[in-house]
């Protein structure tokens, strides 16, 4: 025999060896209280026969009373004339019950044209109710009733009694008893006595491998499995026994008592050599395991591929093997004390042989499994790869989006499923009852901790809420998870910080409302008030013709200054109502840029400002209102021309990126730019804040308007000094 197979024997016989031992501390667990330190007399076997045999020697030894003596003394009480007269409701109930039953028929019977069996069953019907009504009205019409019913039992159980009569003869001459009762002194027995002698002393004379004495009252002998004992007590009166039974020891071998008596005499001795005998094939193989190894080598070669498998999935497959193995391990345990029997020594082998199958199983994964659970850190890797953990997520996922009761709805589904196979597999399994209430305990506190953290967090969100209902913002909620809490909580940050952001654009709104009204207030009044000073001086007779010239000039200069204000004010006020309309037509943008810096061509040659046009060679054609959008040109080179630094570069550039067309204006500003370039497009901004500038602050505003209106937008921008503007209009004829 080469070295493997000769590995592979030893192993096997290691393994039957210690599947024989495991066996055998079973069976010592299950058997013990049965064979050890007890003797058949001991036994339930010779108890329950003994029980059997004190009935029957007092169904048909002590009781001589015959049928007809037992109807003679039946009585009927109160009591039960009202259980018979209510047994089926009150006097109302039960006639409805009557009519009911007969409803159906008597409608049959006159639908067929059959009045007679109509009127048949008319007089039945009336006929029960007339006996349910006088049941109610007399004790004396019940009580027949009950007798009637009582006798019938009584017939009942005298037949069932008859047909217990052969069963007792087996019993009959194998035990001695001796019964006395109490009451009246009356002995019965199967002894023979001799003259002078008493029952009592004829039974210590025996020679007993056995003998007992009790005390039983006649209720007992009436109770075995006829279940008429409720109606015997009513008839026949309670009487009490002494007792004494033995078993001889001239009782013949053959004898079912004696029979058993032996089996388990055997089976009592074969139980102490098997018990012992696992022992120590215990002990010894758990002195060869330390000692040698025991598992072939080349199954250590599956290590691998078994660890491949999630560790839960070789946890669950461990239990599998092992409720696998559990019923072979019981069938071998029970066996073991009926080796003697060839059919139960063929079980045995049987049994035996498939218990070691899945014991040696059972211990190879468990040896594989063992360095899985060795150290947290690695059970803490080996668990984030389980099929549990990757479920419990999605399962997760799932529930955090339902609402707070569908969530504890599907909790407490869980809980009453999971207790109910709970008590399913206690039913099948009750060796491992610990196990499973302590699972149950397990999951009913993880759901419990569950729906603390749910309400506790539900609780911080309410008082969030309250503090926010009550103007104190304070700090953002946690967001925990994607469950319908977290996104509550998301949802009551993000409404926080609209409020925030509210507050901000209303205290803004607030300042550049009080800055409108100074502005337009200081804008109107200045021309306004040069015209009233010069029409005033005019109203002097003797002013000279040439200061009168001079101050009509002014006032002519101030008067159309204020029109364009006043018009610009108009202007941007009714954009902003949306109460304008745009005469859309076909137009050159390159063209239409090229005409507004055609229209400030002097300004741009006085400025000293040296404008760089970068354009492309093709046109760039947008359906627009072109007397609109060259406002928004000749403004912003307005704005060019007013706020530029003297003798630096103005940059344009149109280009088309994607279906929009880009304008971009690029110059130096001669004034220091604020940080929010954004409020320049307020109405009355200037970027000129000493307001010595004649623009009306109205320029940004109006030319925004123009560029939304066309779906367009218009961006500006600071970097320093530098600022820049940006008009972007979709492109297309149609």
């Amino acid at each position: 025999m080469d070295t493997k197979w000769k590995s592979r024997a030893i192993a096997a016989a290691w393994l039957i060896l210690f599947t024989f031992g495991l066996s055998g501390m079973l069976h010592l667990y299950i058997k013990g209280n049965h064979y050890f330190g007890k003797g058949y007399f001991e036994s339930m076997e010779f108890h329950d026969n003994l029980i059997q045999f004190v009935q029957y020697v007092g169904l048909f030894e002590l009781d001589e009373m015959s049928l007809d003596e037992a109807k003679k003394g039946i009585t009927v009480t109160e009591e039960e004339i009202q259980e018979h007269r209510h047994r089926y409701g009150n006097l109302v109930e039960q006639i409805n019950i009557i009519k009911s039953q007969y409803e159906g028929q008597i409608a049959e019977a006159e639908g067929a044209g059959n009045q007679e069996a109509a009127d048949f069953y008319k007089a039945e019907r009336d006929k029960k109710i007339e006996d349910i009504t006088n049941n109610f009205k007399s004790d004396d019409h019940v009580r027949p009733k009950v007798v009637a019913e009582k006798e019938k039992q009584l017939e009942q159980f005298y037949r069932q009694k008859e047909k217990l009569h052969q069963d007792y003869q087996p019993y009959k001459d194998s035990l001695v008893y001796y019964f006395k009762d109490t009451a009246t002194g009356e002995e019965y027995s199967n002894l023979e006595k001799s003259a002078g002698q008493t029952y009592r002393e004829a039974f210590n004379n025996q020679d007993f491998l056995y003998k007992t004495s009790n005390v039983y009252s006649n209720d007992f002998f009436y109770s075995y499995g006829l279940g008429f004992e409720d109606s015997i007590d009513s008839i026949i009166p309670e009487r009490t026994y002494e007792s004494w039974i033995g078993v001889p020891k001239s009782l013949s071998s053959s004898h079912p008592i004696m029979a058993g008596y032996k089996q388990y005499n055997r089976e009592q001795i074969i139980s102490y050599v098997t018990s012992i005998a696992a022992f120590v094939a215990l002990v010894l193989c758990l002195f060869v395991m330390k000692r040698r190894r025991v598992i072939p080598a080349e199954l250590e070669d599956l290590r691998p591929s078994y660890e491949k498998l999630p560790l839960d999935a070789r946890l669950f497959l461990l239990f599998i093997l092992w409720m696998a193995g559990i019923p072979f391990l019981f069938i071998t345990a029970d066996k073991l004390a009926y080796v003697y029997n060839p059919v139960d020594a063929i079980e045995l082998l049987i049994a035996l042989a498939g218990a070691a199958f899945f014991v040696g199983i059972f211990l190879l994964q468990a040896r594989f499994l063992l360095p899985s659970l060795k150290s947290w850190k690695r059970i803490k890797h080996e668990w984030e790869r389980t099929m549990i953990f990757r479920g419990w997520k999605e399962i997760s996922a799932l529930y955090s989006g339902q609402s707070f009761g569908r969530q504890a709805g599907i909790g407490f589904v869980l809980l009453f499923g999971l207790g109910l196979f709970t008590v399913m597999v206690i039913g099948v399994y009750p060796h491992f009852l610990p196990i499973y209430v302590m699972l149950y305990l397990l999951a009913m506190a993880a759901i419990f901790v569950l729906f603390v953290k749910k309400i506790r967090y539900f609780s911080v969100i309410t008082e969030r809420t309250n503090s926010l209902a009550a103007g104190q913002l304070g700090p953002d909620l946690p967001v925990k998870g994607k469950s319908v809490l977290g996104k509550l909580a998301g949802n009551l940050n993000q409404l926080k910080q609209g409020v925030k952001k509210s507050q901000s654009e209303q205290a803004k709104s607030e300042r550049l409302k009080t800055e409108l009204i100074t502005n337009v207030s200081h804008d109107l009044r200045t021309p306004l008030t040069s015209i009233i000073t010069y029409t005033e001086l005019l109203k002097a007779a003797d002013l000279p013709e040439e200061d009168r010239s001079a101050y009509l000039e002014i006032i002519d200069r101030k008067s159309k200054r204020l029109k364009v204000l006043i018009d610009d004010l108009f202007e941007v006020s009714k954009m902003a109502s949306g109460n304008i309309e745009l005469k859309r037509e076909k137009v050159d943008l390159v063209q239409l840029l090229q005409q507004a810096l055609a229209e400030h061509d002097s300004s741009i040659h006085s400025s000293g400002l040296q404008f760089r046009i970068s354009q492309p060679d093709a046109p760039v054609y947008a359906l627009v209102d072109g007397q609109k959008l060259w406002r928004v040109f000749d403004n912003l080179i307005g704005n060019i021309l007013k706020y530029s630094l003297e003798n630096t570069r103005v940059y344009i550039l149109v280009q088309s990126v994607g279906d929009f067309a880009e304008i971009t204006f690029k110059n130096v500003s001669k004034y220091e730019l604020s940080e929010n370039v954004d409020e320049l497009f307020e109405r009355f901004k200037r970027g000129d804040t000493s307001r010595h500038t004649d623009g009306s602050g109205l320029g940004l505003a109006i030319a925004q308007s123009i560029v939304d209106l066309h779906g367009g937008s218009l961006d500006i921008e600071a970097d320093g000094d530098l600022f820049k503007a940006k008009v972007k209009i979709k492109m297309g004829t149609e």
